[in-house]
């Protein structure tokens, strides 16, 4: 599969140049976002600007990915779906479990605010005190 990675600071995003996203392409997908996972810069935006199809197996992998991402306190959101793409993950009732935004820039900001939140509840140092 033929993609474009451009990491950033707090994340990377995961361009496939590839129009249809299928079964075969989709074990490419794991692979890739696998390597990714295990990088310092470990969360990932799934541009999928350029494609405008996708089979039902390629869906099912997305979401296996983003739901792995999330056990491993990494984030994963995917932005710029086709309508095609987008009626084709509603017919499979998955559009409520995947974290999509409609721009890469909305999916950069929830990134970071996922990176904030994961940095605020991992802290040590936050007392909560109680009234007796």
């Amino acid at each position: 599969m033929e993609v474009k990675i451009d990491t950033k600071e707090k994340f990377s995003v995961v361009s496939p140049v590839t129009t249809v996203l299928s079964a075969n392409i989709a074990a490419e997908m794991i692979e890739i976002c696998n390597k990714l996972l295990h990088q310092p810069v470990k969360n990932v935006i799934l541009n999928m600007a350029a494609v405008t199809g996708i089979d039902a197996t390629a869906a099912g992998v997305i979401t296996d990915l983003q739901q792995q991402f999330y056990e491993k306190n990494a984030s994963f959101v995917i932005c710029n779906l086709s309508d095609a793409v987008s009626q084709m993950l509603d017919q499979l009732d998955l559009t409520e479990l995947l974290n999509i935004t409609p721009t890469e820039s909305e999916a950069w900001d929830i990134v970071q605010m996922e990176e904030i939140e994961r940095e605020l509840l991992d802290g040590d140092d936050i007392n909560f005190e109680t009234n007796s």
